[in-house]
């Protein structure tokens, strides 16, 4: 083929994707499409989450409400509230007073961060207890780090309605993205951690083979599903074509939201699926 008709074939191509992304994005129907499409995915995700949460009550009902159990309501919380988000959509982009939109289009992330970072923290103790070290002060620190998150965020989501200011706007869009790194570098050290020791354990532990796949998995997965979202976030900071937060970007929501949150999300429920024991002699310990 002639270097000059394979290069004139290759930039019609890529023209003409873009012009499809451009019709798809400027269509009230394709916006609908997607969008109710993404509340199906989160809604699906939350009815899983929900019903993992009353099997394993119905399973373990004496041990009130473990990590395991709070990890599961969290996930439906989140994952309700993106579904209600997006099936209304077009309502929620001119809600008045501002401040409203701004809540229910962040809030899930926060949450998000919460749901997910409680792995950590059950990690963090798993090998603080296996390292004979003090594990009193790692559950103040979580609290502490997502207070201290969610009263940052409420201060910008009030300033900016109080003043609307394009400066504090990308304050509040780094601030997601710093919060979004910090939840990955989290996942990579003491899930790293947690696996490397794994791995030293004897080849006939009982149960350190699935133990050692399932914190692996979700090491990995946690940690590219944050990354990705700390880049989106950092790059729209730049460049308004990548603004995930108004309605002619539905592509870019479907893309963003089904790699950094509904693709993830439905893995790891998955594969933290085991129920706990119906007895147990010794300490519970969720989330196997």
């Amino acid at each position: 083929m002639d270097p000059v008709v394979g290069f004139e074939f290759m930039r019609a191509s890529v023209q003409g994707v873009f012009d499809w992304w451009d019709q798809v994005n400027e269509s009230p129907l394709w916006q609908e499409r997607i969008f109710f499409g993404l509340a199906i995915a989160y809604g699906t995700i939350a009815l899983a989450a929900l019903i993992q949460l009353v099997r394993i009550e119905i399973r373990v009902p004496e041990f009130g409400w473990t990590t395991q159990k709070v990890f599961h309501l969290l996930n439906f919380a989140v994952n309700g509230v993106r579904a209600f988000v997006f099936l209304y959509r077009d309502e929620v982009q001119y809600l008045s007073p501002e401040i409203w939109q701004s809540v229910l289009l962040d809030l899930p992330g926060l949450l998000f961060f919460t749901t997910y970072t409680l792995l950590v923290l059950f990690w963090a103790e798993i090998y603080h207890q296996a390292r004979s070290m003090p594990t009193d002060r790692l559950r103040p620190a979580f609290f502490v780090i997502n207070a201290l998150i969610y009263i940052a965020q409420a201060f910008l989501w009030v300033y900016l309605w109080w003043s609307p200011s394009a400066v504090v706007e990308t304050i509040s869009k780094l601030f997601f993205a710093c919060v979004s790194l910090a939840a990955a570098v989290g996942f990579l050290l003491y899930g790293g951690r947690l696996f490397l020791m794994l791995r030293r354990f004897p080849i006939e532990s009982k149960g350190r083979r699935s133990k050692l796949r399932e914190v692996g998995a979700v090491t990995a997965i946690c940690f590219i599903c944050f990354t990705i979202r700390s880049i989106i976030m950092s790059f729209s900071v730049f460049d308004k074509k990548a603004d995930l937060d108004v309605l002619n970007h539905p592509l870019l929501n479907a893309i963003c939201y089904t790699l950094t949150e509904i693709i993830p999300s439905a893995l790891v429920l998955y594969i933290l699926r085991k129920l706990p024991p119906k007895k147990t002699t010794t300490a519970y310990h969720p989330i196997r």
